[in-house]
């Protein structure tokens, strides 16, 4: 345990989100539709580059897109280089005809898949890659300083669509506080492409302008700034609970056609984390006339849906629902509300009788037709309405017995009758949308995706992978084990994962590792097999020699309202993780309960050092990354959702720093010097403290890193997996920092998508 050995098969899980395909093949699978969607192209990651596969659903056919082998030959022949069949040197094709286009060598290629011969063509214009392009493909329009610009494309002329944009009150942008200038810096981004949605005619343009002109002005010492020089300070607007003023957005539709710009004929909304376009809290009509968007106040107890004519700008309250505690759209703060116009329907979402289900209204009145689904489970996304049958396709959880986060396909009609599950295997389902059918991922914590396309009766139309673990176990990995234990109540069923150590033997004792996140916006154990994600610390720590338990505690999304309002009041629910590691070592003889981390970043910074300074006795050591220690000074969003708008004695509660003198344990507290989503005095404020208090610890500032210390967490792993082995495992660690991690350009794309 803790050997250079371990280490080496640490790093490598630890590339595993970073690097898909060199441990796991055919687990992720992205369609890219051609021909209206009814067709798709995907590649396979294999660790060493891609195979290409084209799947067409109707046909109930998947094949590979072309012969790889004989395009290497042809490719080679006609650029004058070697190629490898195994690792082709492009990412992605464009399907035309019985030809593919690439880009390779500088160059744009066509390969014809007959004759199997390639030529280089002239390459299409780049044109601005910050740019959002219209539906139709003849607009694109893009951020210039703080105004908005259009453009014919290709690459014809250009034209301001608006003029009068000014500093902190500009138009396209969200706030500040979620802009992640920090990150885009590092890979030398300028600015995030334009917050805006294209109606479906291509002739207008939904956006915002966004007022912080007299939001609170915070600031980042950049000590190490790129070519060197003096440290520079970098200054960000960022909400605290409890603010006078926060972010404002003005929505507007800029109409192309007329060249007019239409105000919508109402307050501007709050916006006090992230833009109403941007979260898909504003979408067009599918007849491009009206723009409906969701608001509520700042006590997030009502929730209204509006409509905003896209000719007049006039606003009308299509419905509005209200209630003692929070109205959310949808439990996941992340996700897109549950929402949807449909005809003359609007489906909507409600915990109203204690689970999330959906309920028809009547878009013209605003009345109640009825409830759509019922039950002890909760509906996670609408994937489909089809007006004419008159049914709705949804994906539910809590339908599996055995686990309540499991995700199931199913279908109800809009009257409420006929429910059927689609998929009723008791795996946990993702499912992308097609014209006609989806693309469906199956698996669970335990078990790798299987991959089909399904129709929307739920029949397999084609099976396109089955993922390959061969390598993942060859490091030693072993699956997890997915348990229920009893939270803290002694009651409430709650649900984690537990990973074994490397080389496991029952008769040895091991120390163990809880992996925190509290929520309450997202869990920390996602249902289906885990690609890295929340999982990134769990499997590398594992291959040290730890057991590592990840649980959903009370309090967390998935479940029913009465669960998710237990939040940070109850400090990230870590009484329910002290009962559940007493319970499992209760039937475990080999977890050493004498030796236990916490182990976070965050949210779950935060709930390391509140683990250890509310349960000294169980948590005795802690790595704290990122960590938001002090609720007064973090941002407005996040407490004010979850610990009251205007409680400031709520806040005061969600605080580390006035418990900071219980600490009795080893600590561990990393943060990135740039961080400018949880600031790095989130830290220093705890270490002050901390010092106040006569207290040891360590502190590691990253200088420059901001909040996933994207360009430097192997060292910062490191560095956390050597404090655990120095003092759980009680001996010294190896002389070994791993490699830095190559970002997979896949995977830069989504981040920024």
């Amino acid at each position: 345990m803790g050997t250079t050995r371990n280490y080496q098969a640490a790093e490598k899980l630890l590339r595993r989100a970073a690097r898909p395909g060199e441990l796991v093949v055919g687990d992720r699978i992205s369609p890219q539709w051609i021909d209206g969607g009814s067709r798709f192209w995907y590649g396979v990651h294999t660790g060493t580059g891609k195979r290409f596969m084209l799947a067409d659903p109707a046909a109930g056919t998947r094949s590979p897109a072309f012969d790889h082998d004989r395009l290497a030959v042809a490719l080679a022949a006609a650029a004058g280089a070697p190629v490898d069949a195994a690792a082709l040197p492009f990412r992605s094709i464009v399907v035309a005809g019985n030809a593919i286009e690439f880009d390779a060598f500088g160059e744009r290629w066509r390969c014809h898949l007959g004759e199997y011969t390639c030529a280089r063509i002239e390459a299409p214009p780049v044109g601005n890659p910050l740019a959002v392009p219209s539906p139709d493909g003849k607009t694109a329009v893009s951020r210039r300083g703080h105004d908005l610009w259009a453009q014919s494309l290709p690459d014809g002329p250009e034209w301001a669509l608006t003029t009068d944009g000014a500093p902190a009150y500009g138009y396209g942008t969200g706030p500040e506080a979620l802009g992640n200038a920090s990150l885009l810096r590092t890979f030398g981004i300028p600015h995030l492409p334009p917050t805006l949605a294209w109606s479906p005619d291509s002739t207008k343009v939904l956006t915002h302008r966004t007022d912080e002109r007299d939001v609170r002005r915070t600031h980042l010492l950049d000590a190490a700034p790129a070519g060197g020089g003096a440290p520079e300070l970098r200054g960000q607007r960022f909400a605290y609970p409890g603010d006078a003023v926060l972010p404002k957005a003005e929505l507007l539709i800029l109409d192309l056609a007329t060249g007019t710009t239409v105000h919508a004929r109402t307050a501007p909304l709050d916006m006090p984390l992230m833009s109403p376009i941007a979260s898909r809290w504003a979408w067009w009509a599918e007849d491009s006339t009206a723009v409906y968007y969701l608001d509520r106040p700042r006590d997030r107890r009502t929730l209204s849906l509006h409509r905003l004519d896209a000719t007049t700008g006039e606003v009308t309250t299509v419905l509005s629902e209200s209630g003692a505690t929070r109205v959310e759209p949808n439990q996941r703060g992340y996700e897109p509300p549950i929402v949807r116009v449909s005809g003359d329907d609007v489906l909507w979402y409600s915990q109203r009788d204690g689970w999330g289900h959906l309920y028809r209204y009547s878009l013209a009145t605003g009345a109640l037709h009825g409830q759509i689904t019922s039950g002890a489970w909760a509906v996670r996304q609408i994937l489909h309405v089809d007006p004419s049958a008159r049914v709705v396709y949804f994906v539910a959880s809590g339908l599996v017995q055995s686990d309540p986060y499991r995700r199931t396909i199913c279908r109800i009609g809009l009257d409420g009758t006929g429910f059927t599950k689609l998929t009723d295997d008791g795996l946990d389902h993702v499912a992308t949308v097609g014209e006609g059918f989806f693309v469906d991922s199956a698996s669970a914590v335990d078990t790798p995706p299987v991959t089909t396309v399904r129709d929307w009766d739920g029949r397999v139309l084609v099976e396109l992978e089955r993922a390959d673990v061969s390598k993942l176990a060859g490091l030693g990995w072993t699956p997890p084990e997915r348990f229920c234990v009893k939270a803290a109540d002694g009651v409430t069923d709650i649900y984690g994962v537990l990973y074994r150590p490397h080389g496991f033997d029952p008769a040895q004792r091991y120390p163990v590792v809880d992996t925190l996140y509290p929520g309450p916006q997202v869990n920390r154990v996602a249902p289906t097999f885990d690609a890295g994600g929340m999982g990134l610390d769990a499997e590398p720590l594992a291959a040290l020699g730890f057991v590592v338990i990840a649980v959903d505690g009370r309090g967390t999304p998935g479940r029913s309202k009465a669960f998710h309002d237990t939040v940070l009041a109850a400090a990230g629910g870590l009484d329910d993780h002290v009962a559940a590691l007493r319970q499992l070592a209760g039937t475990r003889p080999w977890m050493d309960l004498g030796r236990v981390a916490a182990f976070g970043h965050s949210g779950g910074g935060f709930a390391t050092v509140r683990a250890m300074l509310d349960f000294p006795e169980v948590y005795t050591v802690g790595v704290a990354m990122a960590g938001s220690h002090d609720a007064p000074t973090f941002s407005l969003d996040f407490v004010e959702a979850y610990d009251g708008a205007g409680d400031p004695a709520a806040w005061a509660r969600s605080s580390n720093l006035d418990l900071a003198d219980r600490l009795s344990g080893r600590l561990l507290l990393i943060h990135g010097g740039l961080d400018d989503t949880v600031h790095p005095d989130q830290t220093l404020r705890l270490a002050d403290r901390l010092i106040a208090a006569g207290k040891d610890f360590d502190l590691l500032i990253v200088p420059g890193a901001e909040h996933l210390f994207i360009t430097s967490i192997p060292y910062v792993r490191a560095r956390a997996w050597d404090f655990l082995v120095r003092h759980l495992l009680g001996i010294d660690p190896p002389a070994y920092r791993p490699s830095p991690v190559p970002i997979d350009p896949d995977l830069l794309s989504e981040l920024f998508a």
